[in-house]
């Protein structure tokens, strides 16, 4: 996460509710401390409920997980992008859209049991907060990019140690 104290844009009194309800995932964002760490728990809930719901099997849940990380992405973006300009600030801690997105993307190809789940959790947001190479330098990218695209990419390098840790253990 960038530091979310860097005034980018004036704030703005103007709220879009479908952009704050996006970002800061129907209010996960807004919980304290670590709003990063409710957003990406709230990844994992749903994806555990819906894949005990429906009775997938583990190709439909890989499926399904894949698709709702590329749409939490793509509207991530612009959500992100607005709520930053709308709070004055570059990265605000309270967008959480960007680590849901990480999140699913990090349980992709993960069983369905918690104790696969933990470890899905625990890998992403140790690369979330850490961000290794390369991942730091894709927080540069403008607005809602950078917000979104440094998350998917810690979600894909806890997906690929996920399934290492899978394979070995």
């Amino acid at each position: 996460m960038a530091n979310s104290k860097i005034q980018l844009y004036p704030p703005s009194e103007k709220k879009t509710l479908w952009a704050w309800a996006v970002g800061t995932f129907f209010g996960a964002g807004l919980l304290k401390p670590g709003p990063g760490t409710y957003g990406s728990i709230a990844a994992v809930f749903l994806w555990y409920a819906a894949a005990h719901a429906f009775h997938q099997t583990a190709t439909a849940l890989a499926i399904g997980t894949t698709i709702a990380a590329l749409a939490a992405t793509l509207i991530g973006i612009p959500a992100a992008t607005i709520v930053a300009k709308e709070s004055g600030r570059e990265d605000p801690g309270h967008v959480v859209i960007d680590e849901v997105a990480g999140q699913l993307i990090a349980l992709i190809a993960i069983p369905a049991d918690w104790r696969h789940a933990a470890v899905s959790l625990i890998l992403f947001r140790v690369f979330d907060i850490l961000k290794p190479p390369p991942i730091r330098q894709l927080e540069r990218l403008p607005a809602g990019t950078g917000i979104m695209l440094d998350d998917v990419a810690a979600g894909l390098l806890a997906l690929a140690c996920a399934q290492l840790a899978c394979l070995l253990f």
